[in-house]
């Protein structure tokens, strides 16, 4: 059993660890506010040494920012006539909040309260005694004195060092400051109780609620820690010694109302983070943060969203002045989708030892053989293009399934969100893709595989590892093509029709450098390699990206995407009718309506449409698959039972296939991506979704 003095170490260590989180923290936000996100040149203040961060991190700390900052203001504009009032920053690092409000004009009658560890604390009191431009917001504060007290006094501002988990001491703290409970007080929490022990943050929230009578108290934090990305970022915080606390007592934003309406809080709104950004953010502040980086990791910044939330809990004369409120009409209005009996089995696909990796976000997949798939580009661990942009080929053999490299004798480029689409006889077309979010590619490529090759057999070249599968010889060439082509995209879809006897590939949707999303259709004539024209009737469907289109009949249908304004589309299938002269465009919806969802991957079996995985906002957890009737629209939603797969099974950006031997069985190839700032998640091998118990 561990000594008191051992427990002692281990409780500094973490609380070392925790205020290590506030340096990583302060740059990010450095890191967004440089770039434009925000306005805030106070903040730099506090950084030794500066770094730019992706810009995924640095849209995550924007709408942080956004959100906290939104409801500060509220507040101060909500006790406007109020003589005194005050705020409490709990754990409040290097914020530089109150020097924003003192810059701002907006500070009248009020005094901000900053609490954090005594070390923090000592640490920004040294930091702002060497900083001139912050002493000229603090013009009663003597910075010679820092060195006696270590803190901060002054009219407005007072900084103490205090440990959070002791209330009594905090409370002692803030009176002797001149704290006065009587007067409106606004609690600031960000990312902060979550690092504090479930009794302890349990217990400041109950003893606000008990000391403040007319208060609000604002708190931003994780939720949804048990699905795949809410493991990944768990993962994280442990491997930083900063274990997220209260996440399995309270996991989603109702757990969060009740914890804090059961503990004297009159009222409570919790939002996650993409209700907040589409539903509080207007349209052209959306479009202007959207605009300051090239950015293509969607998937990742919903789910960020949808791992945070920000909540405001109050009480007394400030229970009726809600700061944040659901819109009227929600563009993300909330749906309880109607599951099947039984979850549908995911199993790891065992892979022969020695071939190549089968990971990566945004490959292509597509049928050479019997028993051949073809992978192409990707995301890996490496960055983007996967293995430089390499091609492998999965080989299911008498032993088993092996993934083979391709011989390197063709320029495949570095792609990603791409699609390859095989043609039966002919072999497989790859378009479109990109190697930036500001680089789309431009060659169309042609491959074909002579089913004669070795694949299979162990190697002997002395070049490689005896064992290794014999690399897998296709043959690529570029594909040119007459007609007028399609603007450059990705995440579009590319679907093989047969239409009066011509194998047509329809080119649907996508994004690309200028334009968001596309609406547009274009055919690809294979045996004759041009773009032809073909007339297509009906209500033109609305822009969309990453969202998957299957053949049905002699036409398709299209599932899902998101559209022009960040917001998943999808309750609505697209049908694709042939016609006399062409295509018409007609629509199917579904009942129950289905979730929104964009990322998966599809198949039609029969007259039913199959959806694999995706990112949804609009219901709790995670999609597995759906399966929607053709004829009725009736749908139907089935979880996934991973038990059996050791690792956070991610599936957006992946791939599926359907096995041939039993049409019921999907192969899931890929997956993943960038976890925030939790690292790379790639799905590292593929797996198998038995599909039967859907379709019976």
């Amino acid at each position: 059993m561990p000594s008191g003095r051992d427990r002692r170490k281990k409780r500094v260590g973490r609380d070392v660890a925790v205020q290590g989180t506030n340096d990583s923290s302060v740059v990010s936000k450095v890191s967004a506010a440089a770039l434009g996100y925000f306005l805030d040149p106070f903040l730099k203040s506090f950084v030794c040494k500066s770094a730019r961060r992706a810009p995924l991190i640095n849209r995550g700390y924007y709408v942080r920012w956004q959100a906290v900052d939104h409801c500060v203001r509220e507040f101060l504009r909500l006790t406007a006539h109020s003589a005194r009032r005050q705020v409490v920053s709990l754990g409040a690092g290097f914020d530089s909040l109150y020097f924003r409000l003192c810059a701002g004009g907006t500070l009248g009658g009020c005094v901000v309260f900053e609490l954090d560890f005594p070390d923090v604390a000592r640490r920004k009191t040294a930091l702002m005694a060497a900083q001139p431009g912050l002493q000229e917001a603090l013009p009663d504060w003597d910075p010679s004195t820092a060195s006696h007290t270590g803190f901060v006094y002054s009219a407005q501002y007072r900084l103490l060092g205090v440990d959070l988990r002791e209330v009594q001491g905090v409370e002692s703290a803030l009176r002797g400051a001149g704290l006065d409970p009587t007067v409106p007080t606004l609690l600031l929490s960000e990312v902060v109780l979550t690092y504090l022990d479930t009794e302890s943050s349990d217990a400041l929230i109950g003893w606000a609620a008990r000391l403040l009578p007319q208060a609000v108290f604002v708190m931003y934090e994780q939720l949804r820690p048990h699905d795949p990305f809410g493991r990944v970022m768990q993962d994280h915080f442990l491997r930083l010694n900063s274990t997220l606390h209260a996440l399995s007592q309270y996991p989603d934003t109702a757990a969060q109302t009740r914890r804090f309406l059961d503990r004297g809080w009159g009222s409570c709104v919790c939002l996650d983070m993409n209700q907040f950004y589409l539903g509080h953010l207007g349209g052209a502040e959306r479009h202007r943060v959207e605009a300051l980086e090239p950015f293509d990791e969607f998937e990742e910044w919903h789910l960020k969203c949808s791992h945070y939330f920000i909540l405001v809990a109050s009480k007394g004369s400030l229970t009726s002045q809600s700061m944040i409120t659901p819109p009227p009409v929600s563009v993300l209005a909330w749906l309880s989708p109607r599951f099947g009996p039984e979850p549908l089995a995911v199993r790891p696909l065992a892979l022969l030892p020695g071939g190549d990796l089968a990971e990566g976000r945004g490959l292509g997949v597509a049928l050479l053989a019997p028993h051949v798939l073809l992978l192409t580009g990707g995301g890996g661990r490496g960055g983007r293009g996967g293995q430089g942009g390499a091609a492998r080929v999965l080989i299911r053999g008498q032993a088993g399934w092996r993934c083979a490299r391709v011989e390197p004798d063709a320029d495949w480029g570095v792609r990603v969100f791409h699609t390859v689409t095989a043609v039966p006889g002919w072999g497989c077309v790859v378009l479109g893709g990109r190697s930036s979010p500001l680089s789309p590619v431009t060659r169309v490529l042609r491959v074909t595989y002579d089913p004669s090759t070795p694949a299979d057999l162990p190697c002997t070249d002395d070049l490689l590892t005896p064992g290794h599968p014999r690399p897998v010889s296709l043959s690529v060439g570029e594909l040119l093509c007459g007609g007028t082509a399609p603007h450059p995209r990705w995440r579009h879809s590319a679907t093989l029709l047969s239409h009066r006897g011509r194998s047509l590939l329809c080119v649907f949707g996508g994004r690309t450098v200028e334009d968001p999303a596309l609406g547009d259709i274009h055919f690809l004539c294979v045996e004759e390699q041009r773009w032809a024209e073909v007339s297509v009737g009906g209500a033109a469907p609305e822009p969309r990206h990453s969202h998957s289109a299957c053949a049905y009949g002699e036409g398709m249908v299209v599932a899902g995407g998101l559209g022009r304004e960040g917001v998943p589309l999808g309750s609505t299938l697209l049908l694709l009718r042939p016609g006399w002269g062409g295509f018409r465009w007609e629509e199917l919806h579904t009942h129950p309506p289905l979730v929104p969802r964009y990322s998966h991957s599809a198949h039609v079996i029969g007259q039913r449409l199959v959806l694999v995985g995706g990112v949804w906002l609009q219901a709790e957890g995670v999609p597995g698959v759906a399966v929607i009737d053709l004829t009725t629209g009736g749908a139907v939603e089935f979880s996934l039972d991973t038990s059996s797969v050791p690792w956070p099974l991610m599936l957006h950006s992946h791939r599926s296939t359907l096995l041939e031997d039993s049409g019921t069985e999907a192969l899931l190839i890929g997956g993943g991506g960038n976890c925030f700032s939790f690292g790379t998640h790639l799905n590292p091998q593929p797996v198998s979704l038995d599909l039967q118990p859907a379709l019976c």
